[in-house]
């Protein structure tokens, strides 16, 4: 009987551990910094959403850049030199006396942000063995989506107990915490051929061809979950379910926690179709019934399924990405996933803007309920349709 390669190794554990500390700060941030902007700089409550917003400006802009020149620079000096400029960014926000310098030390951040995660998620490609991608890679996302619960807690806590100047002081020994555990990883090294190194720009120096298809069907996704990130709070309001809408997020993670170890293993025993088809799934149901949700337990039971089927298919086209990309081509292949995931999340809460004042929250999620849906044919054509012919020639070699 074969043994599996082993998973849970020092660096494995070290790189999870960074990208915790990375998105524990970004979370923190995003519910804590709209209302700080607000009350330090009186500003209007559009500028205050895109001191938040502005972040994502600055991971986009950067990730197909990082994605280019992380096999020159180095996966482990790339992250270190973004974890200090992440770091530095942190710190200033102590000396943002204006909302111009604010904006422009959230762009900042945001660069840092969009290099350090696109080397977190490459190193982790790395170090996760080949025959349990899907588990890995769904154990590694874990780091993100725990941070996801976490995160607006302890931001939360912070403005209703103590004053903003803690958030900061939170985030920049969050951001320490993460360089210092970075300095003690080790990362297998990759031999250059002339095709890694070769000059020159083209498209394909900044996208990798086979992270698209799934990438965009993740900027879709992520655009209709930008909807619950945006607009949840203000719905729960409407609906007078503010005090169930708290507790939304933590049944998300811990739903998305409590599948996690099943979720990686199927993928890896059974091929992505069986686990992305019922996420999928899942998470158009559970925006069915957040449209419709009159009462609390409602709520908190489509807080559980979006956080199963997001998160899920979330980790699972990363798995995806990463196990067709050729190795030298790792980080460009995360970079496009990523890419077009802050692309969705970030340019939903605008566009949908427009369209509530017309239909209201419940006639949006109705619509997102729908896309959702949609997404399970647009998925068949971009990918299903080859993965199951794929998966079923894998099974009959296995049987034979």
């Amino acid at each position: 009987m074969s043994h599996k390669p082993k998973l849970w190794t020092k660096d494995f554990i070290i790189v999870s551990s960074t990208n915790f500390f990375i998105f524990l700060t970004f979370y923190l941030l995003m519910v804590t910094l709209t209302a700080y902007t607000l009350k330090e700089f009186q500003t209007s409550p559009s500028q205050a959403g895109l001191a938040s917003s502005i972040f994502v400006l600055g991971a986009v802009l950067v990730r197909p850049i990082a994605g280019k020149t992380i096999n020159r620079i180095g996966r482990k000096k790339m992250l270190i030199l973004s974890l200090v400029l992440f770091l530095i960014a942190c710190i200033l926000y102590f000396f943002t006396n204006s909302l111009a310098l604010l904006f422009l030390n959230r762009v900042i951040h945001g660069i840092a942000f969009g290099i350090a995660t696109t080397a977190t998620a490459t190193i982790a490609a790395e170090i996760i063995p080949a025959e349990r991608r899907g588990e890995g890679t769904g154990y590694f996302s874990m780091s993100m989506n725990i941070a996801m619960g976490i995160g607006p807690f302890i931001g939360l806590m912070i403005t209703q107990y103590l004053s903003y100047t803690f958030v900061f002081f939170a985030v920049t020994a969050f951001s320490v915490a993460g360089l210092l555990a970075t300095l003690f990883i080790r990362i297998p090294s990759l031999t250059f051929t002339e095709e890694k190194t070769e000059k020159g720009l083209k498209l394909g120096d900044f996208f990798e061809k086979s992270a698209l298809p799934v990438s965009l069907l993740m900027a879709i996704i992520g655009f209709v979950y930008s909807s619950v990130l945006s607009f949840l709070t203000s719905y729960a309001q409407e609906i007078h379910l503010v005090s169930a809408a708290s507790f939304f997020f933590v049944m998300f993670s811990v739903f998305l926690l409590l599948s996690r170890p099943f979720t990686g293993r199927w993928f890896d025993q059974y091929g992505e179709n069986a686990v992305i088809y019922p996420a999928i799934l899942l998470f158009a149901i559970g925006l069915v019934l957040l449209s419709q949700a009159y009462i609390g337990s409602v709520l908190l039971i489509a807080g559980a399924l979006i956080g199963i089927g997001y998160g899920t298919y979330q980790s699972s086209a990363q798995a995806i990405v990463v196990k067709k990309a050729p190795s030298h081509r790792m980080g460009l292949a995360t970079s496009t996933f990523f890419l077009f995931t802050d692309l969705g999340v970030g340019v939903g809460p605008f566009l949908l803007g427009f369209l509530v004042p017309s239909i209201g929250f419940r006639g949006l999620y109705v619509i997102m309920a729908i896309s959702a849906f949609a997404c399970l044919v647009v998925y068949y054509f971009l990918h299903g349709k080859k993965a199951s012919s794929q998966t079923g020639k894998r099974l009959h070699a296995e049987n034979f």
